[in-house]
């Protein structure tokens, strides 16, 4: 009896070690030095991204005309190149909405500016999964839409704008900070705002202004 139950508990210790070792796998011994955390800062990579942009304007000659904020989105792909720790090259190309909300005495504007954005950004790692971002952004217009409601009507034109001098800015600047949740997603937030300013046909009653983008998303990177 008594070596019957000390077989039953070496079992028992025995199922008990296989267990955990199924569950939380086998232990490593480490040798040589520890891997610096900068390590992995040296690999390209490529992926996709996309945001929720809350977009509106800075008027440039005009401290009297005022416009609210439209939501829109921004999406495209991205690269990662490392130049020297902390220090890499981040460029993008994406799609982007921008415009704005006016209240006019005779109803709602709504402008809405379809771009496409060459973000030319420097990243620099802060600390490990932090990071901030600047750089310039070129702009490239290709379409605009204004719709305008005065409560019982509604009317929407189109205008593409491959030809089209006006309502045009396009360079930008792009400051923002972005936080790796593991090494291929992160999530971002960015403000971006026209170095020069959209310029209107001089008998128009928009003045000259700035897009102002704010933009929260994901990134996505693939190795």
């Amino acid at each position: 009896m008594k070596h019957i139950l000390i077989l039953a508990i070496c079992l028992l210790v025995a199922g008990s070690v296989s267990a955990q070792t199924y569950y939380y796998g086998p232990r490593h011994v480490r040798r040589g030095p520890v891997q610096r955390q900068m390590d992995d800062f040296y690999r390209p990579r490529f992926g996709i991204e996309g945001s929720v942009s809350i977009a509106n304007t800075i008027s440039s000659y005009n401290g009297y005309y005022g416009t609210s904020s439209i939501i829109g989105f921004t999406a495209g792909i991205t690269a990662e190149i490392p130049l020297v720790y902390p220090l890499s090259f981040e460029p993008e190309v994406l799609f982007s909405q921008k415009g704005y909300q006016a209240a006019t005495t005779d109803g709602q504007l709504t402008q809405r500016n379809n771009y496409i954005d060459i973000p030319l950004l420097a990243k620099f790692r802060i600390v490990r999964g932090f990071n901030f971002l600047i750089g310039p952004q070129i702009n490239i217009p290709i379409s605009s839409s204004t719709t305008f409601d005065n409560g019982f009507n509604s009317s929407s034109e189109t205008n593409y704008n491959y030809y089209d001098n006006s309502n045009k800015s396009y360079i930008a600047g792009v400051f923002g900070v972005s936080i790796d949740l593991n090494q291929y997603v992160d999530i971002h937030a960015r403000y971006v705002i026209d170095l020069s300013s959209n310029t209107y046909d001089i008998n128009s009653p928009i003045p000259d202004y700035r897009n102002q983008v704010w933009q929260f998303g994901i990134g996505v990177k693939f190795q």
